[in-house]
C-alpha cells in the first residue's frame, strides 16, 4: 500500500517525537544579545534580553566565559576574560525548579589598540649570508641560531661578534627547519610542514629525541618563559606546550582592539611579553603572553636598507634577547649583518 506524501511526513513527525528524533527539545528560555555582529572589545559592557516562552520569569541567571562568573548590571554583563579571542558566552539559568544552559558565541578583541615602537642601532655584527634565519637565541651568553630550507636546514652555534659559526648540525634533506628555544639545558627545534619537532644536547648537538604536533599542523617559532613553551604556526593562535611531554596544552589568540592577527613567526619572550617576527613584514609584535593582545607593533623599516643586496636577499626575521645586555639582536634570512638594537617607544 501506498502511503500519502502528506500522511508519509505526519508519520515521519510523529515518529520523531515519540523516540527523541533529532528535533530539539524547545528550551522555556532564550537569550539574545543587542550587538548583531556579536563583537566586543575586553572590559566591554553587553547587553542582552532573556526571553521567557512561558508564563514564569527566571528566578536567577548568571554569565560565565572561560568557566568565571561575570559581573551583571540590569539587561548588560561585563565581558573581562584572561585572554581575548573566540570565545562562548554561557548563560545558567534557574526557573520552575530546573537549571538551564544557554550560549553564544562572541569575539572578544583589545581594550585598546597596539602602541607604536621604533628602533636605535647600537652594534652592526656580521652574519653569515647563506643562513636562511629561522631561529635565534642567546643561551648562557652563547647565540644558538637555526636556518631553514630543504636540504640547507641547520641547528648552530656561532659567535655574534665575528659571525664564525662555532658548531653545526645538518637536518635530514627532507626537514625545512624552523624555531627554536632553549629550557632546562635541551634545544627544541620545529620543523616547518613535517608535523614534528626535535629535542637537542646544547653541548654535543645530539638528537635526544623527537614530538609530534597537536592540532597545530605547522611549526613556525618557539620561545620560553622559563616553565613553558610557546608555539606559533601561521595562525591567530600561540600554542602553550609542556616541556616534558611537548603537549599543546591551551593556547592564546592574537588581538588588536579591532581584528584578530597571524603570521607570527620568530618568537623571543621577555618579562611577559612575546617579540614575534611578522612573516613577510619589516615589523615585530610585541604581545601579552597571558591574554594575546597586541601592545605594540616595532617598525623595523629601513633595516633591510642596510645590508648587501642580492638575488637571494629575503625577508627580516630572527630576534634574540640577551638579558645582560638588556638588548635585541636582529636579523634576516640570507642577511650578511646582524643588528643590535635598542627598542623603543616612538
Amino acid at each position: 500500500m501506498k502511503i500519502p506524501k502528506i500522511l508519509s511526513l505526519s508519520f515521519l513527525s510523529i515518529l520523531m517525537f515519540a523516540c527523541g528524533g533529532s528535533q530539539k527539545k524547545l528550551l522555556p528560555y532564550s537569550l539574545k544579545l543587542t550587538n548583531k555582529d556579536k563583537r566586543y572589545r575586553h572590559g566591554d559592557w553587553a547587553s542582552f534580553k532573556v526571553t521567557s516562552n512561558g508564563d514564569k520569569a527566571p528566578d536567577s541567571l548568571s554569565f560565565f566565559l572561560d568557566g568565571k562568573v561575570l559581573e551583571t548590571k540590569g539587561d548588560s554583563v561585563k565581558l573581562e576574560v584572561n585572554s581575548l579571542g573566540n570565545k562562548t558566552l554561557e548563560l545558567r539559568i534557574s526557573g520552575d525548579n530546573n537549571a538551564y544552559k544557554l550560549s553564544e558565541k562572541i569575539k572578544i578583541f583589545a581594550e585598546k589598540g597596539p602602541e607604536l615602537y621604533t628602533y636605535t642601532i647600537l652594534n652592526t655584527y656580521p652574519h653569515d649570508i647563506n643562513a636562511y634565519t629561522q631561529g635565534l637565541e642567546f643561551y648562557r651568553d652563547t647565540l644558538y641560531e637555526s636556518t631553514g630550507l630543504r636540504g640547507y636546514s641547520s641547528l648552530r652555534k656561532v659567535d655574534f661578534k665575528t659571525g664564525e659559526v662555532l658548531k653545526k648540525l645538518a637536518l635530514p634533506e627532507a626537514i625545512f627547519g624552523e624555531g627554536i628555544t632553549i629550557l632546562n639545558d635541551r634545544i627544541y627545534m620545529l620543523s616547518w610542514q613535517s608535523g614534528k619537532g626535535f629535542v637537542f644536547d646544547p653541548q654535543t648537538f645530539k638528537e635526544l629525541s623527537q614530538f609530534s604536533y597537536g592540532q597545530s599542523k605547522e611549526g613556525w617559532g618557539l620561545c620560553n618563559d622559563g616553565e613553558k613553551l610557546f608555539k606559533s604556526d601561521g595562525s591567530q593562535k600561540i600554542w602553550f606546550l609542556d616541556p616534558q611531554n611537548l603537549s599543546e596544552v591551551s593556547h592564546i589568540e592574537l588581538a588588536t582592539n579591532k581584528s584578530f592577527f597571524k603570521n607570527t613567526n620568530e618568537l623571543e619572550y621577555v618579562n611577559g611579553l612575546i617579540y614575534a617576527n611578522v612573516y613577510l613584514k619589516e615589523s615585530v609584535m610585541v604581545i601579552n603572553a597571558t591574554s594575546g593582545a597586541i601592545e605594540g607593533v616595532v617598525n623595523f623599516s629601513g633595516l633591510k636598507k642596510l645590508v648587501t643586496p642580492h638575488p637571494e636577499l629575503d625577508v627580516l626575521n630572527g630576534i634574540a634577547y640577551h638579558p645582560k645586555r638588556g638588548t635585541f639582536f636582529v636579523t634576516g634570512k640570507k642577511w650578511d649583518k646582524m643588528f643590535e638594537v635598542r627598542i623603543e617607544k616612538k
